[in-house]
């Protein structure tokens, strides 16, 4: 079924707002003290989202603003940001920030909230004169390698381009870093890691139920395919013979990824992406960011996703964990990140690429000439007309998309002379949930992976819940109401800081046993208490003869707990054609010299769908390929 695009407007967010006051009336026209509100945000009613504002003669002096339930990397950045520009302006009419509008919205009424205990109205401040950024005169910056977004490939790029010993500038549409990899909720794939040797090896299902499917599989890049199932073949007859470790390989990592991509992926960037995933493990955890904890996730033939935990040692978003250690790479090497500035032409001289032309906060024009030029602007899961041009059928559904991830930087290729590869190709993610306020908030696939199921109105399972992305969501399309429920437990729970984040926001429904649980959830009570029955029995058993799923954790026992998923836009497979090297290839076959892209601005890597984990393994491998490919061709 069809979903309607969401639409967040502030006069629909359940807002719980309280206040406090410690001021009086001055001597003067005005009020003066200091008065507080609060407003829910991200972090839900129990976590809202306070602000304290000091007034003198209704002159705002000072604003803070706190939401430590707000999104890391997100709604963090609201925070940081928007109490500077409300006491510039002495408004509350102030640009929200763009991809946190609902941490922006809670900051705005909870301001509203303590105006009114002052006895004031947002209107009876005075907007002060220049308390919005003035015209700015145009700027021209020279560096070695300019950076085009500030994602997780692009901050990668930047660091490596930037270690190379390169002048490096990083060019972001946005008011924040990290793009669509700042949202990314489970983990990173990498295989062969000395981590995976940490979980003993119980997948053996899985790995027999690949090699099998291969036997019939004759889509796209069939020799391809069944040369490597030959090759994991002997692999694991090698260690069925000899079982030392944890068993996996970048061939089986590879044959997945072709697998899970229908073999339309280019296996010469699949074979990079695998290849060097272990040593981009490495990498981050040399640069502060560790994935040591491994699972499994969708797709994948075996425990393959590398995630990380807190200091307690609950799972964590991967997105909101990496990015802003990589934000501190990018700020401790002195790159500079222009901000709110759009790249929209890339500059040439002779068919080289030689910089960028944008245009900054306050409309001015921003020419950066360099030697390299990376494209990493993500792909264009945020922008419906495109998506409605390249694939219809997608037309109006919800998406888990930044707000710039609008695919300008695949036009400014295309405006070069650059190709482009399997552009109709766009994924809907199963797990997507939909809250109160409108929002269309990711739920990752690590929680299926570590043993949620999936059931639909009627209380039933109805499909492999680890399956490709693109196979579930299908399924789920065809269940009554086109949505299903996530059932997770009170063990799974307590691991994970993320299922405790969705519950505190007030996302999921909650019962002691089964049959309480159908009751908040609205289904049949009896039939989902066999639907929990029977999937811990398949659970003990190793064996799902229902849908063939190869992946168990535990049983689902004690507390319940439940919330709504459908399907929504998640990655564009489709983008600038890349070769090995990350040179973005023209129209006539050949490398655009000077030019690279990294992340999903790029297309080949995923082919018809993108296996979970793999677009922060795809912005890692790449984002270093790109960065030490531009700093080597700027010499």
């Amino acid at each position: 079924m069809k979903k309607v695009m969401s639409m967040l407007a502030a006069a629909a967010m359940a807002l719980s707002m309280a206040a406090c006051q410690s001021g009086t009336a001055s001597g003067g026209s005005g009020v003066s003290g200091t008065f507080s509100g609060e407003a829910t945000g991200q972090g839900g009613p129990d976590n809202p989202v306070k602000v304290t504002i000091t007034l003198e003669d209704s002159v705002i002096t000072d604003f803070k603003a706190e939401g430590p339930g707000e999104t890391d990397g997100i709604g963090s950045k609201a925070i940081e940001s928007m109490p500077g520009a409300i006491v510039a302006a002495n408004s509350l009419d102030v640009d929200m920030v763009s991809g946190a509008t609902v941490t922006s919205t809670a900051i705005i009424e909870a301001a509203k909230s303590a105006l009114s205990e002052a006895g004031l109205k947002p209107e009876d401040l005075v907007k002060k004169e220049g308390g919005e950024a003035a015209a700015a005169e145009d700027v021209t910056k020279d560096v070695d390698v300019v950076v085009v977004g500030a994602g997780g490939a692009g901050m990668i790029a930047a660091i490596t381009a930037a270690d190379a010993g390169k002048s490096v500038v990083i060019l972001e549409s946005t008011a924040m870093s990290g793009g669509n990899s700042v949202r990314s909720t489970g983990g990173m794939n990498a295989a062969k890691t000395v981590y995976q040797d940490d979980n003993e090896f119980g997948e053996n299902a899985g790995v027999e139920a690949r090699l099998k499917a291969v036997e019939s599989y004759s889509g796209a890049n069939a020799d391809v395919v069944k040369e490597l199932a030959a090759t994991v073949a002997d692999q694991w007859a090698a260690y069925q013979a000899k079982p030392e470790g944890y068993f996996d390989s970048v061939e089986l990592f590879e044959l997945d990824t072709m697998v899970g991509g229908s073999g339309l992926n280019d296996i010469e960037l699949v074979k990079t992406l695998a290849e060097n995933s272990a040593d981009a493990i490495d990498w981050l955890d040399e640069h502060g960011a560790t994935l040591h904890n491994v699972s499994s996730f969708g797709g994948a033939s075996v425990k393959r996703i590398h995630r990380p935990v807190n200091d307690e040692g609950k799972v964590v978003s991967v997105g909101a964990y990496v990015i802003p250690i990589l934000e501190k790479n990018v700020n401790d090497r002195g790159i500079e990140i222009l901000f709110s500035t759009t790249a929209n032409t890339i500059l040439m001289n002779e068919g080289k690429a030689c910089g960028v032309v944008a245009e900054g906060a306050s409309g001015e024009k921003v020419t950066v000439n360099a030697k390299s030029v990376v494209i990493a602007t993500g792909g264009f899961g945020a922008n419906n007309d495109m998506i409605k041009e390249l694939n219809p059928a997608l037309d109006g559904y919800i998406t888990t998309n930044a707000p710039g991830i609008l695919g300008q930087g695949i036009q400014m290729g295309q405006a070069v002379g650059a190709d482009t590869v399997d552009m109709d190709q766009i994924q809907l993610h199963p797990t997507v949930h939909v809250a109160d306020d409108g929002s269309a908030n990711l739920i990752t696939e690590g929680l299926r992976g570590d043993g949620a199921i999936l059931v639909n109105a009627e209380g039933k399972r109805f499909y492999d819940e680890v399956s490709t992305r693109d196979k579930v969501s299908d399924a789920e399309n065809h269940q009554t109401g086109g949505y299903a429920w996530l059932i997770v437990d009170q063990k799974m729970y307590d691991a994970s800081a993320v299922i405790q984040g969705y519950v505190s926001k007030g996302w999921t429904v909650t019962g002691d046993s089964p049959e309480a649980l159908a009751k908040e959830m609205g289904v049949d009570e009896a039939a989902l208490a066999e639907t929990i029955s029977t999937w811990n029995g398949y659970v003990e058993a190793k064996n799902d003869p229902d849908f063939g799923r190869t992946s168990f954790a535990n049983p689902l026992e004690g507390t319940l707990y439940a919330l709504t998923v459908q399907p929504g836009v998640h990655h564009t497979m489709g983008g600038l054609k890349i070769n090995s090297a990350a040179e973005v290839i023209s129209t006539e076959g050949e490398a655009i010299p000077g030019l690279f892209a990294a992340g999903e601005v790029t297309g080949g890597v995923h082919g018809s769908n993108r296996l979970g984990g793999n677009a922060v393994a795809d912005f890692t491998v790449f984002g270093l390929i790109a960065g030490q490919s531009a700093a080597d061709y700027a010499k």
